[in-house]
């Protein structure tokens, strides 16, 4: 029987950014002096989770150990770049460094608003400091000083004196990029003031909620690095990434100055049936329903704007916009918009077929490729009878469908990037490929192993498979790429994954308290280690692969392996499954053929040079501010562009879109073009990607080398008829 966990899934997350700005109690950038009765009693709730054993895989007690750990975290969640705090700020923190541990306990959390309220008043110190700068003659690059940007290992600056000279760097190499893409010294001057500016005003919104929230994720990140605290916004926007749906307009929104602005309108959607809104439309005020008064919301936060906007299916929204090329003093247009439920479906899995023309013995072969971003489900929908809800394995399924239909010679399943997700997704999509059997073992705190089985018969598909990795592929992906390792059931290409080998669930935190209309947000904690069929953990070492590609993020640099509290790799018992094939005696002459080919491949040469150009520019870990020699990089990079476009064009390649957009516009997001800066984004999609079409043709190579060699066939795949398709 299949364990069913609900609203437990696996998946990679970006820790919560600190301009995240979720919303707080009263005015924006209002810091209290003490936290709310509901913040008091979300920090005793999640104190009682991480602690105790029934929720928690690994409690932890909180004591002064931990109250270190958790006031370096929290500096570290406020001040990354050590370019705020100086040692003596550091030092004046001196007495919570133990006694956070109590504040958490007793939910007086006021020591950490005390601390992000001096991170405030610092950044707009900064800020006035660097748009000072901004008027000063220091910008000559004809020396060689350099700007030591990853400061993550430094030590705090000694003083202010200390800081100034860092930021006086940083200030010139911002103003160097800006030259380097010429702009002349009075515009780079206004792009960088308001820069500055900006950087104020938006650590400035900040408020108490934020405090809260960054605050408990130090705490959180303490246990282990995949425990989160959400606070109710946070928790709202994340069930809608892993549903891909939400109730809208259907528009991807951006803060620009202190405006929001559509990026980008969502095909389908009401904003998008409307004909009346397009990418650069501000947004200045929006009114509820029919009728009413109309809110003004030039300078709001635009978490703020969006739950304005947001709202129930069927419900009428108004919005006064002013388009892009209208000065902000024009008259708004006004819309009437009738909120709908909104498809992310740029989230969900795609897929196309690559031809891979012949090569020696092994004729052209057409592989069919799915891209899957995460593990998604709507788990509200799922809960609902009809059983008609979002779901990677039903969209992957469907994709299956038409590739049988088109009679495809293999499939190759593209992992890269894919954070993870649902547990049941993670179970149920390798049932796609599998005719019953353990998916996953799961090890509770207790020591209780559980395993999630494929109890459904029959094969969505039955021919040649192969999974696409690399160091992003985390949690999920690596139950599914496991498991197909395990069974021998396809070939594992490009890069060992991420190494995550827990499990996460959601716990709701308004389940406890008896107060009414409170809202306290969740909690993603690991309750649970997840293992392979055959026994091995993916924790800290990942899913190797059967083929490997030039590694673009090594194990020091990224991955389960860097988080200083990760758990380490173990291994239980495995348990019975089909072993459909063994690829070892295959792989020596995969390994050949793949590298004659990538020889000849100029798109491969080129992603392995850049690979091995980018690394080897992050260990330097600073940049130049001598112009003559940023400038010879820089026409370098360019020149290569150029030649590289030109090969392509002689080779009969598919062109590069972006051959044409400079390296670096020296620009930050929210300084660009809004409209052209999405499409950019859109045309990105469209580069050439060497690393899928070798993946497919290395698939290719594995059924061709089965067909001609039938005792290799026989060595490799036993007599069974999920295997057959790929000899044939």
């Amino acid at each position: 029987m299949k364990a069913y966990y609900p609203l437990v899934f696996l998946a990679l997350t970006a820790p919560l950014a600190l301009l995240a700005r979720a919303p707080g109690d009263g005015d924006a950038g209002t810091i209290a002096a003490s936290p709310t009765t509901a913040q008091a009693t979300t920090s005793k709730l999640v104190y009682g989770l991480l602690s105790d054993s029934r929720y928690a895989y690994r409690p932890r007690a909180l004591d002064d150990a931990m109250s270190a750990d958790i006031f370096k975290r929290y500096l570290d969640a406020l001040d990354p770049g050590k370019l705020f705090f100086t040692a003596q700020d550091v030092a004046k923190f001196a007495s919570y460094r133990t006694s956070l541990d109590d504040a958490i306990k007793s939910g007086n959390v006021a020591p950490a608003y005390a601390m992000f309220q001096l991170y405030k008043q610092r950044v707009d110190q900064r800020s006035d400091y660097a748009r000072g700068l901004l008027k000063q003659d220091i910008f000559d690059f004809s020396g060689n000083d350099r700007w030591y940007y990853d400061r993550e290992k430094a030590p705090w600056a000694a003083d202010s004196a200390a800081l100034d000279g860092l930021w006086k760097q940083s200030v010139r190499n911002d103003w160097l990029r800006l030259k380097l893409a010429g702009k002349k010294p009075d515009e780079i001057r206004k792009t960088l003031d308001k820069r500055y500016a900006t950087l104020d005003s938006s650590v400035a919104e900040l408020n108490g909620e934020d405090a809260f929230q960054s605050f408990l994720n130090a705490y959180t990140a303490a246990i282990d690095p995949h425990t989160d605290y959400f606070n109710p916004r946070t928790a709202e926007r994340f069930n809608q990434s892993m549903s891909l749906s939400l109730e809208g307009i259907g528009a991807v929104l951006q803060k620009q100055d202190d405006v929001v602005v559509i990026r980008e309108v969502v095909p389908g959607g009401p904003a998008a049936r409307s004909n009346k809104i397009k990418p650069g439309d501000r947004v200045v005020a929006v009114g509820q329903g029919a009728s009413g008064t109309m809110e003004d919301v030039v300078g709001w936060r635009i978490d703020d704007v969006v739950e304005k906007i947001k709202g129930p299916k069927g419900t009428l929204v108004r919005l006064d916009m002013i388009p892009p090329e209208a000065g902000l003093d024009s008259k708004p247009v006004r819309i009437v918009l009738t909120r709908d439920k909104i498809k992310l479906s740029e989230d969900a899995a795609k897929a196309e077929t690559l031809t891979i023309p012949a090569s020696g013995d092994r004729p052209a072969k057409r592989i069919g490729v799915i891209k899957l971003p995460a593990f998604y489900q709507d788990f509200e929908g799922r809960r609902s009878a009809n059983g008609d809800f979002t779901s990677a394995t039903h969209d992957v399924a469907r994709l299956l469908a038409q590739f049988r239909a088109q009679k495809v010679d293999g499939v190759v399943m593209d992992l890269r990037n894919n954070g993870g997700g649902s547990l049941d997704e993670a179970v149920n999509l390798t049932g796609l490929f599998i005719d019953k059997g353990p998916v996953v073992q799961v090890r509770e705190s207790g020591g209780r192993v559980s395993v999630d089985s494929d109890t459904s018969p029959g094969v969505a598909w039955t021919g040649p498979l192969a999974v696409l990795t690399n160091r992003g592929s985390a949690s999920a992906s690596e139950i599914f790429a496991g498991a197909i390792q395990d069974y021998g059931r396809g070939l594992i290409i490009g890069e060992t994954t991420f190494g995550k080998g827990t499990v996460q669930n959601l716990v709701d935190l308004d389940r406890w308290p008896s107060m009414e209309d409170t809202h306290l947000g969740q909690v993603k904690l690991t309750i649970a280690q997840f293992f392979l069929p055959g026994g091995s953990s993916t924790q800290n070492k990942g899913v190797v692969p059967d083929v490997a590609f030039p590694v673009s993020a090594d194990a020091s640099e990224y991955g389960e392996s860097t988080f200083d509290n990760a758990l380490p790799w173990t291994r239980i018992a495995a348990v019975p499954h089909v072993r459909y094939g063994n690829f070892a005696p295959i792989l020596p002459r995969l390994a050949a053929l793949h590298a004659a080919r990538v020889a000849n491949s100029k798109e491969f040469q080129w992603w392995s040079q850049d690979v091995a150009e980018f690394r080897a520019e992050q260990a330097k870990k600073y940049v130049s501010l001598n112009e003559a020699e940023r400038r010879a990089e820089r026409d370098r990079q360019e020149a290569k562009q150029v030649e590289r476009q030109a090969q392509r064009k002689a080779l009969g390649l598919a062109l590069d879109p972006l051959a044409d957009v400079p390296s670096d516009d020296g620009l930050q997001v929210g300084e660009r073009d809004i409209a052209a800066d999405a499409a950019r984004e859109k045309l990105a999609d469209k580069r050439p990607d060497p690393l899928l079409r070798e993946s497919a043709a290395i698939l290719a190579d594995a059924t061709s080398l089965l067909v001609h060699d039938q005792t290799l066939t026989a060595q490799v795949l036993p007599e069974t008829k999920l295997a057959t398709r790929w000899a044939q």
